[in-house]
C-alpha cells in the first residue's frame, strides 16, 4: 500500500503545475458541453473539460457512469488502474 501512495505522490508532485485558471473558461465550457452531449452530467462534464483543457492523459474517477465516456482526448481510469499502468511504464 505505502508503494502506491508513494506513486501517487511522485505524479502529483510531477504534475501539480498544470493549472487551468479563469482564462481558459470558454475552453473548459466549451469542451465541457460537448462532454454533456454524450449524457456525462453538467459537473463532472466540468470536470473532465479541465482535464481535457490541460492535456491530461488519464482523468482518474470511481464514478461508475463517467468511467464509462470514452475519449481520444482523456482516458478514464480506476486509482487502481491508474497505479497499474504507471507502474508497467
Amino acid at each position: 500500500m505505502a508503494r502506491k501512495r508513494k506513486a501517487i505522490s511522485d505524479f502529483m508532485a510531477e504534475n501539480e503545475f498544470i493549472y487551468v485558471g479563469v482564462e481558459r473558461a470558454d475552453l473548459v465550457e466549451e469542451a465541457a458541453r460537448n462532454i454533456m452531449m454524450t449524457g456525462v452530467r453538467e459537473k463532472d462534464a466540468l470536470h473532465v473539460g479541465c482535464a481535457v483543457c490541460a492535456e491530461c492523459d488519464y482523468f482518474i474517477t470511481t464514478d461508475d457512469r463517467l468511467l464509462k465516456y470514452q475519449s481520444v482526448e482523456v482516458t478514464m481510469v480506476t486509482p487502481g488502474e491508474f497505479i497499474r499502468r504507471m507502474e508497467e511504464a
